[in-house]
């Protein structure tokens, strides 16, 4: 069976309950939420966010709570060693989300590795690895996921070798595992048009089983550009076909897909490019539909 979600918002009143229903009206068998406003660390009380109901929803209709993923915000830079305020920030925050994606039950937080800015690809790298080495507590029920990069300035993860030079520095590499993005792996200069080998390299480096959760983006720009701008599927230079058959890789099966891929018009794309993937088919007029 498909594995397919997207990210779904999370706002007052019915806060995750409202995430769901989101997800279930587009034909979603899993989710990816942020715990608040990404670009803020301001953050409702998860007693607030009616997690046992949205619990009880997710049994209703079939959905494992490892089927949804939350996502950390974009503004953690785990990899900061310029300014020491930044990092304590980081490492102060990532544990709050980790606390928060435990009391929601969801067992895989997505999170950028972070960027090194002026200083060195080492660094930085050391700096991800000593914020998880160092939190003043072990939240382990949950699993960070470093997600794969574009690359942009001194991002960390536009390769796998990248993220493998994290896991070698952690102390319990065990306890954290990988997000795979399509849009991303292909702005940092994959070739998707072979994905087998691509899947390969990946087994290679980091190990499939650390692979948990892949994001399914198509992208506005050309292979290496290492710029990271989503398109819709099918509107980008990897195509529907070859996300199609990322979505069904039979090594991927277990794995869950989320749509990360922008609105049109001010309307959510995710029912219609869903139902496509779950037909294997692209609809050259899906676009109409929506509109």
């Amino acid at each position: 069976m498909l594995k397919i979600g997207c990210h779904v918002k999370m706002n007052a009143p019915d806060y995750i309950l409202g995430s769901v229903k989101e997800a279930l009206s587009y034909g979603c068998n899993a989710l990816m939420l942020y715990t608040g406003a990404p670009q803020n660390t301001m953050r409702v009380p998860t007693q607030n966010m009616k997690i046992e109901e949205a619990k009880s929803l997710l049994e209703e209709n079939g959905i494992a709570l490892e089927d949804v993923i939350v996502h950390a915000p974009y503004i953690i830079n785990c990899a900061n060693v310029v300014k020491k305020e930044v990092a304590e920030l980081a490492k102060e925050f990532v544990l709050k989300e980790m606390q928060r994606t435990s009391a929601i039950g969801a067992k895989y937080m997505v999170l950028h590795p972070g960027s090194y800015t002026s200083a060195t690809l080492d660094e930085g790298i050391t700096q991800i690895a000593n914020t998880f080495n160092t939190l003043e507590e072990d939240v382990k029920d949950v699993m960070v996921c470093f997600e794969t990069m574009a690359g942009k300035g001194s991002e960390i993860g536009k390769t796998f070798e990248e993220l493998a030079m994290i896991l070698e520095k952690l102390n319990r590499p065990e306890r954290f595992g990988i997000c795979l993005d399509t849009c991303h792996i292909h702005d940092a200069g994959y070739d998707l048009t072979e994905f087998d080998k691509v899947l390969d390299m990946f087994d290679h480096t980091l190990g499939l089983s650390r692979l948990h959760v892949v994001h399914l983006n198509d992208s506005k720009n050309e292979k290496g550009s290492h710029k990271d701008r989503h398109a819709n599927l099918g509107d980008g230079y990897v195509g529907f076909d070859l996300l199609n058959q990322v979505a069904h890789h039979p090594k991927l099966t277990s794995i869950v897909k989320i749509l990360e891929t922008p609105y049109i018009d001010g309307k959510p794309p995710y029912a219609l490019e869903i139902e496509m993937l779950k037909k294997g088919s692209y609809d050259e007029k899906w676009k109409t539909r929506l509109l």
